[in-house]
């Protein structure tokens, strides 16, 4: 459908011409001047309305003018000035529009308001417009700016002059003055005359008035203020790079950030490539050579799809002396190169299927910025100019620099802060258990997640076997992030295992642990102030044999246990004061569980978030904890799926999940010792008797001398009573020697012809190993004997 156009169609012929050829317009003026309607017209070839055929060329620029010998349909030739215009309309192909005035300047009346206008030498663009909105008048200035002179354009309306869509806007404008008599000022930033490049002007609108007071036209003065509004746009567009670049410290986006915000505002085209630094270490500081290793970060275009880009985001590349990368690297400084200078042809030697590229979408202007930061080079960005007429400017060179000095200052934040991040995270994992240890006691397994922006932080995790079949399970974490954390991390864990191997009760090892933390406050402050450093943890004692568990927490949540069969509770006991605090209290509780008990320990970054509150964060840690799965991997898998938001939580998280065991009756035996040393020969005839019954006679020697080394050094220097206990799975047999006395033994070198002194020695010798730990009513000597064979 043909668009319908204001005021006397036929007051200018025109045509509109597809890039094919074919006419696909015809307006009533264009039947007055050539004799054919539209219907004989419309939808043939452009060509056949030409008395040369030859003489129709669509040029490739934008605009063209000049004289073409048309038929007429009554057989004769019509020699006519026409003005043609490239138009590429947001919807649809693009087209040539045609247009030449049937009208020109003719008669007037002495008293005509449009000729008593007058039209002085002035530099400001001044043009009059008639009733219709019809140029009548004009002067040097503004004929200057349409580059059309006004003897071919007299008669014209502001579209068909411009060929631009916006005209259109501006035509009505024209018209608004018109109808109510009154000025009206436009700024609008659109291309004019031929050449496509784009200036902000100020049109000035004024209605021409006759003696009696009709309007009789418009008068519009033009001024050109297009330095100011290109300055007030850089300005825009440095405080709109602040804003933007720079909101995460993640490299590729911060790369990504900077080419968004060069399109489309200082280019059509935009690519970061960044240098890798060595083995992952600083960046480069000195003096590049070529040829240059790059690694494309990001890529932008105003064409969807980015179909110009060569490399794609992620992949390396490596350019030579003669590329834009390279030379503005090796340079140190901007370089921007055009078609005109042929600096881009010399450049594209050396790439063909670039050089392919860049002439299928008529690259004309490239501008290679490097990214520097602190004396360092990180990459460089390109920007490149093909739907943009005009080449880039030193302005435009200057806007550049300055923004992407902003965005360097930000990806070096990045990369140090990913070097940072990816040091504490090595750290980390160094300091926390690489596999969970087997034990008769618990099935176990974890997880640990650092925080999506924040980055590692001290959250912790461990299980440790202790004497008796027993196993620790500690969850911690330190506050704050980074490697001061991942450090203070490592120190605690170190500490607690330590206290765990001298068989502490949970409350107790957490006052020693209390007692650490203050110190290491202590030796983390200055000028006299103590340090920050904090922390909350969680220990319990799990016994097989009891099926009890002990447990006892430091500021830290409390656990969540799912019976079997039941649905899971959080565990009811004292909350402790955080560690660090110092002179504070701990307290234990102590549980009985069912064999099968699942027993949940994890950080608050688990269970808190920013949009929901912990007691909400609680809830569906105990749906996946009920949910059912095959194994304990699957469940950690399931919480963290169900708890966690899609991009990561915002502070660390560890999660260690126990499923406990129990140890049958059947392989435990007790036997109370009398303190009589003659006793001691049955009691290792009772053992061997034992040891029998549970098949492991391979291991009667070394435990008949284990057995009799210890019963009788707690006949001879401990406290009745006295109890022999032994205890095996199906790869540990161990004995137990309990009795009332506080006096820990410890081994020592007896002399050669000392008759006594040996016995530990020689326990410690032929087990795999031993140790006593404290209990209420007095101590434990206990050894491990391995029943697997090792290889």
């Amino acid at each position: 459908m043909s668009p319908v156009y204001p005021f006397d169609d036929a007051a200018t012929a025109r045509a509109v011409i597809d890039d094919a050829g074919m006419v696909v317009e015809w307006n009533e003026g264009a039947r007055l001047l050539l004799g054919w309607p539209a219907a004989e017209v419309v939808g043939r070839p452009a060509f056949e309305l030409l008395a040369d055929p030859g003489e129709l060329q669509l040029p490739e620029k934008a605009r063209w003018d000049g004289t073409l010998t048309l038929r007429h349909r009554n057989g004769s030739t019509v020699s006519v000035w026409l003005l043609a215009h490239r138009r590429q309309p947001e919807d649809g192909p693009d087209h040539w529009l045609l247009v030449t005035p049937l009208t020109g300047d003719g008669p007037h009346a002495p008293d005509d308001p449009l000729y008593r206008a007058e039209l002085v030498q002035s530099p400001c663009a001044v043009a009059i417009y008639d009733e219709r909105l019809r140029l009548r008048r004009m002067n040097a200035a503004m004929a200057e700016v349409l580059g059309l002179p006004e003897e071919r354009v007299r008669g014209l309306r502001v579209p068909e002059m411009s060929g631009r869509l916006q005209s259109e806007d501006i035509e009505q404008h024209l018209h608004r003055v018109l109808a109510t008599g009154r000025g009206h000022d436009v700024r609008t930033y659109v291309p004019i005359g031929g050449d496509g490049r784009m200036y902000a002007w100020l049109a000035r609108m004024a209605p021409i008035t006759d003696a009696k007071g009709r309007v009789r036209g418009v008068c519009v003065a033009a001024h050109d203020f297009t330095d100011q509004y290109l300055a007030r746009e850089r300005l825009q567009l440095v405080n709109e790079a602040s804003i933007r670049i720079g909101s995460t410290l993640d490299v590729t986006r911060t790369a990504q950030e900077l080419a968004d915000v060069f399109v489309p505002a200082l280019a059509d085209f935009v690519s970061v490539d960044l240098l890798d630094p060595p083995d992952g270490g600083e960046p480069f500081t000195g003096r590049l050579t070529a040829p240059v290793r790059l690694r494309r970060a990001a890529h932008r275009s105003v064409n969807p799809g980015t179909p110009e880009a060569v490399a794609k985001p992620g992949q390396t590349d490596v350019y030579p002396a003669p590329s834009p990368q390279a030379d503005s690297l090796v340079a140190g400084h901007t370089i921007v190169a055009s078609t005109e200078t042929r600096d881009i042809a010399e450049w594209l030697a050396w790439d063909p299927v670039r050089k392919d590229r860049i002439k299928e979408y008529g690259v004309h202007s490239t501008m290679s910025v490097p990214i520097q930061a602190r004396g360092q080079t990180l990459g460089v960005a390109v920007l490149t100019r093909f739907r943009r007429p005009d080449p880039f400017t030193p302005d435009d060179v200057l806007l550049a620099e300055e923004v992407t000095a902003r965005a360097a200052v930000c990806i070096d934040n990045a990369r140090r802060y990913s070097r940072e991040r990816e040091t504490a995270l090595a750290l980390q994992r160094s300091l926390l258990p690489r596999s969970l240890p087997r034990t008769a006691a618990v099935e176990a397994a974890s997880r640990y997640l650092p925080a999506a922006r924040a980055g590692v932080g001290g959250d912790w995790f461990d299980v440790i076997p202790l004497s008796g079949m027993r196993v620790a399970m500690v969850v911690g974490d330190v506050v704050g992030h980074g490697i001061q954390a991942s450090a203070t991390m490592g120190r605690l864990r170190t500490a607690v295992r330590t206290l765990a191997d001298i068989d502490l009760a949970p409350d107790e090892l957490l006052t020693h642990l209390d007692d650490l933390v203050v110190r290491l406050s202590t030796e983390a402050g200055g000028e006299g102030r103590p340090g920050e450093v904090g922390a909350t943890c969680l220990y319990a004692v799990y016994d097989p044999v009891s099926r009890r568990c002990t447990l006892a927490r430091a500021g830290h949540p409390a656990p969540v246990m799912l019976l079997p069969g039941g649905a899971p509770q959080e565990v009811d006991m004292p909350p402790g004061p955080p560690l660090g605090l110092g002179g504070l209290p701990f307290e234990s509780a102590e549980l009985e569980l069912a064999e099968g008990t699942v027993l949940s320990l994890y950080t608050d970054g688990l269970i808190e978030s920013r949009e929901r509150d912990v007691d909400a964060g609680h809830a569906l840690l105990c749906d996946a904890l009920a949910a059912p799965s095959a194994s304990l991997e699957e469940t950690c898998d399931r919480v963290l799926h169900g708890l966690l938001p899609q991009g990561g939580a915002l502070d660390d998280v560890a999660l260690l999940l126990a499923r406990t065991r129990g140890l049958p009756a059947s392989q435990v035996a007790t036997w109370d010792i009398p303190a009589d040393p003659a006793l001691v020969a049955p009691i290792r005839k009772q053992v061997v008797a034992q040891l029998d019954r549970w098949w492991l006679s391979e291991a009667t020697f070394t435990a008949e001398l284990v057995v009799s080394e210890l019963v009788t050094n707690a006949i001879r220097y401990g406290s009745q009573p006295i109890r022999l206990r032994l205890i095996h799975d199906e790869t540990t047999l161990i004995c137990e020697v309990s009795d009332t006395s506080h006096t820990a033994p410890h081994l020592r070198r007896a002399k050669t012809w000392d008759e006594g002194g040996r016995g530990l020695l020689l326990v410690a010798q032929l087990t795999q190993r031993w140790g006593s730990r404290h209990t209420t009513d007095g101590k434990t000597i206990w050894s491990e004997i391995s029943l697997v064979d090792e290889e």
